[in-house]
């Protein structure tokens, strides 16, 4: 069987999210997350993008929806 990719998927659609406004916000974020979570199990290449996709936001500009989408995230992806 050959290894999930949905990891690519992730991160090409993290580029547009990001291109259209330089942000990320809770309801993109949330459909990266959707991406991950479709097969039921979230692979270390997905916690590892999803990872370097928070490191790319800005502190400045995560409001209560993104804060608790991060928290949703760090739930979820906790080691």
């Amino acid at each position: 069987m050959s290894e999930p990719r949905d990891y690519l998927e992730i991160t090409y659609k993290s580029i547009n999210c990001f291109a259209n406004d330089g942000k990320l916000d809770a309801g993109e974020l949330g459909k990266l997350l959707a991406i991950a979570e479709r097969d039921g199990v979230i692979d270390e290449n997905e916690k590892r993008v999803l990872r370097a996709i928070v490191k790319r936001v800005n502190p400045s500009e995560i409001d209560a929806d993104m804060q608790n989408k991060l928290v949703e995230l760090s739930e979820k992806i906790a080691d």
